[in-house]
C-alpha cells in the first residue's frame, strides 16, 4: 500500500469545501456583484440567489425558509439565540444549559451569570454523556428564560434526544434553543418534529468556507435581534448579506439531503473501522461517549498512560490530522471539559483523541490510520513512568 502524506481526520472542527460548493460560488466573486437589497436589476438577480439558498438551508431541517436568518458562524447564532431571548424577556433570570456544551454556549452563559446577575443551571450528564431527563424537568421553573442543549455533543458525537427535551422546555414554557452545529447534514433533522424554537447551525461543519452560519427562528419566538441597523433579514438581522457564502451553505445543504445515507452507512463502517482496528491492536483503551446514539462520523478514544498532545504531535509528523476535542479550546492543556463532566477517569481523558470523518474519508485513509497509530501509542507509552506493560 502506498504510503499515504495527509490523512484528515478533523472534521468536527472544520471541513474542506465540496468542489460543487466552490463552483457554485465563483459567479458571485464576478459579474453577480450587486447588493441584494438594491431595487435595480443587478441587486434583484442576487436576491433570487439568496432567496433559493434560504429555501434549500429550510429544507435540509424542515422548517419555513423565513425561519431562516443568515450569520457569520455557529458562535454567532448561539450568541444572538441566548442573549436575544434574554433581551426579549427581562423578567425572567435563570437560564439552564449542560455541563457539556462548546464554549460558544457554556461562556455566553457564564458572562451573562457574571455580568447581568443571571442563575444559570449547568445539567450533569453521566458516564455515556447522557442526560437526565428528570434532573431536566426539575430544573425548569417559571423564572427560566431559555434552554440550550446541544444535538450532538463535538467531542465525543453523544446525541441527545431533542423531540423529549423539546417536549418538557414546552410542557413548563422555557424557549429551547439547541446548538445543532455538529448534527446538521450529518443526521436527519425535522423541526416539524423537534419542538425546538431556535436552532444554530454552521457552514463549515457542512463543506462550506469559514464564515457562514444560521440561526432558525421559529415564528413566534419572542428575541431581540443581535445585530441592529438596516432591515436585512426582515430587521432580525442586519448588515448586508454575504452572498457567494450564502449561495454556499445552499448548495451545501442540498449536497447533505443528497449525502445523508451515505453520511450514515458508508462513512459509519469506515468510523466502526477504525475505531475495531485500534482498539484490537492497541492495549488500555477506551471510546469515551454513548456507543449507540451518537454521529456517525465521530469516535473518541481515551488511550490509557500518555498525554493526547503528544499523540497528536506524534499523528501529525505521519500526517494524520485529528484533535483532543474542540478546536475553540485547543491550546488548554487541561482535560477536556466534556470528559471530566462524564467522569472519565483522568488516565484516560488526558489521553483522549477524538477522530472525526467526512464524505470525503477513504478507506485506503482509515487504513493508513489504523498502521500508523498503534506503533505511536507504543512509543509514546515506553517514555511514561505510569505505563506498566506486564499490566
Amino acid at each position: 500500500m502506498t504510503e499515504l502524506k495527509q490523512v484528515y481526520l478533523d472534521n468536527n472542527a472544520t471541513c474542506m469545501v465540496s468542489p460543487g460548493v466552490r463552483e457554485v460560488m465563483q459567479p458571485f466573486f464576478g459579474e453577480l456583484y450587486g447588493n441584494p437589497s438594491s431595487m435595480h436589476s443587478f441587486g434583484g438577480q442576487v436576491a433570487e440567489h439568496v432567496k433559493s439558498a434560504r429555501e434549500k438551508v429550510a429544507a435540509l431541517i424542515n422548517a419555513s425558509p423565513d425561519e431562516i436568518i443568515f450569520t457569520s458562524c455557529g458562535t454567532e447564532s448561539d450568541n444572538h439565540a441566548i442573549r436575544g431571548v434574554v433581551e426579549a424577556n427581562p423578567d425572567k433570570k435563570h437560564i439552564v444549559t449542560t455541563k457539556v456544551e462548546h464554549p460558544a454556549i457554556l461562556n455566553v452563559y457564564r458572562f451573562l451569570a457574571k455580568h447581568k446577575g443571571f442563575r444559570v443551571t449547568e445539567l450533569s450528564v453521566n458516564k455515556q454523556g447522557d442526560l437526565d431527563l428528570e434532573e431536566l424537568k426539575a430544573a425548569l421553573t417559571p423564572d427560566t428564560a431559555i434552554l440550550s442543549v446541544m444535538a450532538a455533543n463535538n467531542e465525543t458525537g453523544t446525541l441527545f434526544p431533542l423531540e423529549e427535551i423539546g417536549a418538557i422546555a414546552r410542557e413548563k414554557g422555557v424557549i429551547f434553543h439547541t446548538d445543532a452545529v455538529q448534527a446538521v447534514g450529518k443526521i436527519p433533522i425535522d423541526l416539524k418534529r423537534i419542538p425546538a424554537d431556535l436552532l444554530s447551525l454552521s457552514g463549515h461543519k457542512l463543506h462550506t468556507p469559514k464564515g457562514i452560519g444560521v440561526l432558525y427562528i421559529r415564528r413566534g419566538t419572542r428575541i431581540s435581534p443581535f445585530i441592529i441597523g438596516g432591515h436585512q433579514e426582515h430587521g432580525r438581522r442586519a448588515g448586508t448579506e454575504n452572498v457567494p457564502y450564502i449561495v454556499a451553505l445552499g448548495k451545501a445543504c442540498e449536497e447533505a439531503m443528497n449525502d445523508m445515507f451515505e453520511e450514515n452507512n458508508r462513512v459509519r463502517k469506515l468510523r466502526d473501522k477504525l475505531e475495531n482496528g485500534l482498539r484490537s491492536a492497541i492495549s488500555h483503551t477506551y471510546i469515551n461517549g454513548n456507543p449507540r446514539w451518537r454521529l456517525p462520523n465521530t469516535t473518541n478514544i481515551g488511550f490509557e498512560f500518555i498525554e493526547g498532545e503528544a499523540i497528536l504531535l506524534h499523528l501529525s509528523a505521519a500526517g494524520i490530522a485529528a484533535s483532543s476535542g474542540s478546536a475553540c479550546t485547543s491550546g488548554s492543556l487541561e482535560p477536556s471539559h466534556v470528559l471530566m463532566a462524564m467522569q472519565v477517569p483522568f488516565s484516560y481523558a488526558h489521553g483522549s483523541v477524538r477522530f472525526s470523518l467526512s464524505k470525503f474519508t477513504t478507506e485506503e485513509e482509515i487504513d493508513y490510520t489504523i498502521k500508523t497509530v498503534p506503533p505511536v501509542i507504543q512509543r509514546l507509552r515506553e517514555m511514561s513512568p505510569f505505563y506498566d506493560p506486564k499490566a
